[in-house]
């Protein structure tokens, strides 16, 4: 276990800290009142609400525009974050292996449902598989490890979604192209917009078919270190209607989200 009780501290206090880096103050303040505002905001806006001159928060935003980590809408001049912050994975998270923190559980949760238990993380704008334990049954839902997948049409995709700070999400929900993969692929962005509001409240999410025809999932979320935020990944099962109806989905998601909770105990455990 990592012990950092001899790295020396630099930044003592509030009045150091703000001492030392104006502008990266100014502009971490920014990005903090765009991801918490839950809407673009303008410029006499952000200047306003940080009691900041125009023309520093002007260069800021420039900057971040160049940059990729703002959008700008043309018509309202109003800024917004992009999905490249989604690429930026938290340090603190890069310091364990999350598959192996997780294979345990996962093999639990295996015996539990004798279906398919997999592991993915948000990669961009999609998610990626990073673990997996096959199912039990002669008939199972197995993928390649390091597969892609979108994140509006199957149950880890929307979760990883849902989680999202409001202001990412609701970039990606305006910007993604919403193909259906089946009759049943979400295709609107006010209906990924409620089904994510839905997702947050039950706790775990559910694909009714809506990427492949006869095959269900249903997901729950992996919580990194601290009060819950930032998510980590997500953890689900997977496997065929029938063996997964939509009848026992209450049931199988309870399963699956005690199984994350589990993990991300045991994450919180790794950084005690």
């Amino acid at each position: 276990m990592a012990n950092f009780d001899n790295i020396p501290r630099v930044l003592e206090s509030s009045d150091s800290r703000a001492s030392l880096v104006p502008a990266l103050d100014r502009t971490l303040d920014i990005l903090e009142l765009l991801s918490s505002s839950g809407s673009k905001l303008t410029l006499s806006a952000i200047s306003e609400s940080l009691d900041a001159p125009k023309n520093a928060v002007f260069r800021i935003t420039q900057s971040l525009l160049s940059r990729g980590y703002l959008e700008r809408d043309e018509k309202t001049l109003e800024f917004g974050l992009t999905a490249k912050w989604l690429r930026l994975t938290p340090a603190s998270l890069q310091r364990f292996n999350l598959l192996e923190v997780s294979t345990p559980v996962m093999n639990v949760l295996r015996d539990q449902t004798r279906e398919t238990v997999q592991l993915g993380v948000l990669s961009g704008n999609e998610g990626v598989i990073v673990g997996q334990v096959e199912g039990l049954e002669p008939l199972r839902i197995v993928a390649d490890i390091g597969l892609h997948f979108k994140l509006h049409n199957n149950a880890p995709g929307k979760l990883l979604l849902a989680h999202q700070p409001i202001s990412l999400r609701q970039t990606l929900v305006e910007t993604m192209e919403l193909v259906p993969s089946t009759t049943r692929t979400i295709t609107d962005s006010k209906s990924l917009s409620l089904e994510c509001e839905r997702i947050l409240d039950l706790g775990y999410a559910v694909d009714h078919a809506e990427s492949n025809e006869g095959i269900h999932c249903i997901a729950a979320p992996i919580f990194g270190h601290g009060d819950g935020n930032p998510i980590a990944g997500t953890i689900w099962i997977s496997g065929p209607s029938r063996r997964l109806p939509k009848s026992r989905f209450p049931e199988f998601g309870q399963k699956v989200q005690l199984a994350g909770l589990e993990i991300s105990t045991r994450i919180s455990g790794y950084f005690s």
